[in-house]
């Protein structure tokens, strides 16, 4: 269970604090709520305790776990994708449902590629754009380091 003042993670949404854990009624069923505010933009989110894990919300990885993401960002490691861009948007959509930070990472890598290789469609870019941030987030709040010493890794 997490505290208030927890940094964590949640899917699609990034980097959070747990600002309470309250009681509500909501459709006629108590349960305790995480009341999380993100780090990047001004949006909050209710995530029921029960459900916090079966939904992705996790704690922020250490520095570890940072460093061997960067050291994937700086390899030539790449995963193979499908040329259809309809089947590569729903792969990548679901590797960031998932939250986990090398599947995040992994989706801004192939993202990166094709997009100097043949383009990003509108979809593509967006959804790039939001891993980017979701990424940058993580890999600042784990590492205590600036967002400028992971933009080259990200693409900016």
């Amino acid at each position: 269970m997490f505290q208030i003042g927890d940094l964590v993670c949640y899917p699609m949404h990034g980097v959070g604090v747990v600002e309470a854990i309250e009681e509500r009624s909501i459709l006629g069923e108590q349960m305790q709520y995480y009341m999380l505010r993100f780090v990047m933009g001004r949006m909050t989110a209710m995530v029921p305790v029960a459900t916090a894990e079966s939904v992705g919300l996790r704690a922020l990885v250490d520095e570890e776990v940072c460093a061997k993401v960067v050291d994937y960002l700086k390899s030539d490691d790449v995963m193979d994708e499908s040329d259809n861009w309809n089947q590569r948007y729903r792969d990548n959509l679901d590797k960031l449902r998932i939250g986990d930070i090398f599947s995040v990472a992994e989706v801004v890598k192939c993202l990166i590629r094709r997009d100097r290789e043949k383009g990003l469609s509108a979809g593509e870019r967006k959804m790039y754009l939001t891993a980017r941030q979701v990424l940058l987030a993580e890999l600042t709040a784990s590492s205590g380091k600036e967002e400028d010493e992971f933009l080259p890794l990200v693409g900016g």
